[in-house]
């Protein structure tokens, strides 16, 4: 097994933002909001434990896990200081990660979050986990998608690729049923939500299928709310000039709020 994650590395520039995708993508969903990103600052596209070129990874199966598994990487790249980006699964492992380190993140950009609220579609997020082939693959993330939206060819193939890898299918067979157990999903509780004092901003689809738009009516009030309208769930892919700018927006702003002590148990 590889102990370390697959990271796919673009620009440079004084500042660092990390993406996180989203539960059964890897690194090549975010690949049109980095070329936007790059040319004046770096960025790191993520393979998150079990999925793509980090499938091997020990222990995947968990947020937890990929948040501590990303920060360990990170510092073994000698990132003091990055700001975040997470879709769906990687928002709740963005979330954790901030929680668990706040000193190290400079700005949370979150896209549909999980883990903000216990709805979750498990039967179509447990579909896509099995799905094999171009044509089912398209047909998820359709079905994730906005009435306005159709998915890229080049993450399709992409996901189809990926999925042929040995081992691959059944491992995210297995993470989406315990992702969607009576289909509902763990949810961050606000209190710890309330402490992060970083520029947090939550992008939301308002036909979002997967996660219900309604969930973000309960995060903090310090939290920077944008509704996508007539966008579904898969933000990277639908909208990905409006997640650059609001990437580059969320790293100018700055937090008038005092950072509180690191929260160790969230990330135990």
């Amino acid at each position: 097994m590889s102990s370390s994650l697959h990271a796919a590395e673009r620009g440079i520039g004084p500042k660092t933002v990390a993406f996180l995708h989203g539960f059964g993508g890897c690194h090549e969903v975010w690949r049109d909001v980095t070329s936007m990103l790059a040319p004046d600052m770096r960025t790191l596209a993520y393979d998150l434990p079990g999925h793509g070129l980090s499938l091997d990874f020990p222990g995947s199966g968990s947020a937890r896990t990929a948040a501590r598994a990303a920060l360990t990487d990170l510092a073994a790249r000698g990132m003091k200081r990055v700001h975040l980006v997470g879709h769906s699964m990687g928002g709740a492992v963005a979330v954790l990660m901030a929680l668990a380190e706040a000193e190290r993140i400079a700005s949370l950009t979150l896209l549909a979050p999980g883990g903000f609220g216990p709805e979750i579609n498990g039967p179509l997020l447990r579909r896509y986990a099995a799905a094999t082939g171009k044509s089912e693959i398209r047909t998820c993330l359709a079905a994730m998608s906005g009435p306005l939206s159709q998915p890229p060819e080049h993450v399709v193939d992409v996901l189809d690729e990926m999925r042929r890898r040995p081992g691959q299918l059944q491992k995210l067979v297995e993470f989406a049923a315990s992702m969607t157990r009576d289909d509902r999903q763990g949810a961050i509780p606000r209190e710890q939500l309330e402490t992060l004092k970083m520029p947090v901003m939550v992008i939301w689809g308002t036909d979002d299928a997967v996660l219900p738009v309604c969930q973000a009516d309960a995060m903090p009030v310090h939290f920077h709310l944008h509704h996508v309208l007539e966008a579904g769930h898969m933000l990277p892919e639908e909208a990905p000039d409006l997640v650059a700018m609001a990437v580059r927006r969320n790293m100018n702003r700055r937090s008038s709020r005092r950072l509180q002590p690191r929260l160790d148990a969230a990330a135990s």
